[in-house]
């Protein structure tokens, strides 16, 4: 038997303690451990409906098991999230399919057209392409994520500036991105930044997004105090919170 001075972790935990747990089951969930020597910190991953907790080398089995319980919330808004994007159906940009804007439905109609271009009329979305013949689906997504990001542009700028004006701050940019499975974030330097996709959602979850966004120039957390600030100025703040964890995943293209 080798000596205590001569014992690897591995060679101890075989000896004197169980064996590393290479998974772990959750509240709902089972994810698998996947340990590193050369990993300093704790990280959750969330993949493909999958759970992966990867941990330095030498983490115990207790502080593992802590870290799932903190974020068995945080897990399960997550799993939840993927697994209603992966049972959206296909879209095929093809007529007749809806896409919904600012909370209304628009019916996609497919036309020819000179140049591509994509407008609302009524209630269509019309998209034109030059040959119906060919297939065009890659130009027709593309037209149609370039237009909300527009719309994103106008929409969301004049918001946030309206808002800004009633709360009283003022943030130092404003600006669109494309997030997988949030909707806006706020640095500590008042930059404001906003998913496009909110562009599908209906107004009143806009303006909670956008009132959400600048109270964190007050309260750059979410604490109590946060949260009255908020409920201030959207009052209904906590059933459009649940209206996105429900129906996010719903916002894509």
């Amino acid at each position: 038997m080798p000596t205590l001075k001569a014992l690897t972790y591995a060679t101890f935990n075989k000896l004197f303690l169980r064996e590393p747990m290479k998974v772990i089951q959750g509240n709902g969930f089972t994810a698998e451990i996947i340990r590193s020597s050369k990993r300093k910190t704790s990280a959750i991953k969330i993949q493909k409906g999958k759970v992966y907790i990867m941990v330095p080398k030498g983490l115990s089995q207790v502080a593992i098991e802590t870290l799932v319980i903190n974020k068995t919330r945080w897990i399960n808004e997550k799993l939840s999230h993927q697994q209603n994007i992966m049972a959206l159906p296909a879209r095929t940009f093809s007529t007749g399919e809806c896409y919904a804007y600012l909370g209304t439905e628009y019916v996609l109609m497919i036309i020819t057209g000179v140049t591509p271009m994509i407008k609302l009329e009524q209630d269509c979305l019309v998209v034109s392409v030059r040959d119906q013949g060919v297939d065009s689906t890659a130009i027709i997504k593309v037209l149609l994520i370039n237009w909300y990001k527009q719309q994103a542009v106008i929409a969301l700028k004049l918001k946030t500036q309206r808002y800004a004006a009633v709360i009283g701050v003022q943030p130092t940019s404003i600006t669109i991105k494309t997030y997988k499975s949030r909707w806006g974030s706020c640095s500590l330097s008042g930059a404001i930044q906003f998913n496009w996709k909110l562009m599908m959602a209906p107004d009143s979850i806009v303006d909670y997004v956008v009132v959400h966004e600048l109270c964190h120039l007050l309260h750059h957390n979410h604490s109590p105090a946060f949260w009255a600030a908020v409920s201030q100025y959207c009052p209904d703040y906590r059933n459009h919170s649940v209206w996105l964890k429900r129906h996010g995943a719903s916002l894509e293209i």
